[in-house]
């Protein structure tokens, strides 16, 4: 959907969507970091086949998942046997939108600061990281709305 819907659809070449980090987010919990971090990797390089960008969304992938590893780690209890998904219908609402929202604010830092690599129009580059942010937050809270499943109470 990342390559042939929400490669098309932006504001102005201000705001573009970003919806692919989900997969990244509602990763199990107990993964282990070396495949974690592989499936970022993979993911960003094969956004980066289709956007001809030479890894600048490989390396925006593998700092979310470095973000993941640390959020996930101050803020969840984790066992090693526990693979809890961290999705809506597990996690609250607080705790979801935090976790999405600042993922979010730091894959989409480094991709458009590494695909800019400049700051001679840094008001115009934050413009276009906040509103690229909003956008894509919006779609993955539609998305995580849409497949949102409550807890069991046993």
């Amino acid at each position: 959907m990342q390559v042939f819907l929400f490669k098309n659809i932006g504001y102005y070449n201000l705001a573009t969507p970003f919806p692919y980090i989900l997969i990244i987010f509602l990763l199990p919990t107990g993964m282990p970091n070396f495949v974690l971090f592989s499936i970022a990797l993979l993911t960003g390089l094969a956004v980066d086949t289709f956007y001809d960008t030479l890894g600048v969304n490989a390396a925006a992938c593998i700092a979310l998942a470095a973000y993941r590893v640390f959020f996930l780690k101050i803020t969840i209890e984790n066992d090693m046997d526990s693979f809890i998904t961290p999705i809506l219908g597990e996690m609250n609402f607080k705790w979801f939108l935090s976790y999405t929202f600042f993922g979010t604010l730091i894959h989409h830092f480094v991709l458009i600061l590494l695909e800019t690599f400049s700051f001679k129009h840094f008001q115009y580059t934050l413009a276009t990281i906040g509103l690229s942010c909003i956008f894509t937050m919006a779609i993955l809270l539609i998305f995580s709305f849409l497949f949102y499943k409550k807890k069991s109470r046993i």
